[in-house]
């Protein structure tokens, strides 16, 4: 293990972005290899982004460890959820999000410099910002918020339930149970709202859409409370029934 926590939250969280953004990008971008080989983007897309982000969710936690965090939170949501269960020191969490905001952006960045000849092929602005952020598909902010609650509320219970118990650890790497836990989360509660159940996994890289792309919307009212607050709360729900039941 190398470096610091604050090092190794960001780079986690770039590699999730890295990873994350970029099966988006090949599955919904004109001319890739993913779109064009699935005929356009059909069904199969979401079983493919789902996979791609459990998969990012893997490789997240692993560089997050070997870059110097061991909490490998790579997510503002579950930094808070492990601060309220005495896991992590509260005087970390401002830092953490900070670094994973960061990370974020940048995994962002380069996922757009990989395939920036297909953003400049595809027209619409939609499209483009759904590689880099959450879209819901109706619209409907209080519904979409309880959404957000509802995936990382299972989500933080969910990594409770399958890291904290020594057995469990035994069978396999925390990494691989919770990647497994996320495409399961992606698979199941994912279709309303593109299941961001990270504020930086959202923020980050939208903040990087409206540089990359000033003259289309970023859609700053929907991506400023549900992506944020919803996962937010969420995991808030599920560190207080943790601490009563663990």
């Amino acid at each position: 293990m190398i470096g610091d926590p604050y090092l190794g939250e960001f780079v986690g969280t770039m590699f999730l972005v890295i990873f994350g953004d970029g099966v988006v990008a090949n599955a919904i971008l004109s001319k890739t290899k993913g779109n064009v080989l699935s005929g356009g983007g059909s069904a199969s897309g979401w079983i493919v982004i789902t996979a791609g982000w459990a998969f990012a969710v893997m490789v997240g936690i692993a560089t997050a460890i070997l870059f110097g965090s061991p909490w490998a939170a790579i997510n503002p949501a579950v930094t808070i959820a492990f601060a309220i269960n005495g896991k992590l020191p509260w005087s970390m969490v401002p830092g953490f999000i900070g670094a994973e905001i960061a990370g974020a952006f940048v995994g962002a960045l380069l996922v757009y410099a990989a395939y920036r000849n297909h953003f400049k092929a595809t027209q619409d602005p939609i499209t483009k910002l759904a590689v880099f952020s959450t879209i819901p598909n109706i619209r409907n902010l209080p519904l979409n918020f309880v959404t957000e609650v509802i995936g990382t509320f299972a989500l933080v219970v969910g990594v409770y339930g399958l890291i904290v118990p020594p057995a469990i650890i035994k069978v396999a790497p925390a990494a691989v149970t919770v990647a497994f836990l996320v495409w399961g989360i992606g698979l199941s509660l994912g279709g309303p709202t593109g299941y961001a159940i990270n504020p930086a996994r959202d923020l980050g890289p939208r903040i990087a859409h409206a540089i990359l792309f000033r003259r289309e919307s970023s859609d700053w009212t929907y991506g400023l409370i549900v992506p944020i607050f919803g996962p937010i709360v969420g995991g808030i729900i599920a560190a207080l029934i943790a601490i009563a039941v663990i």
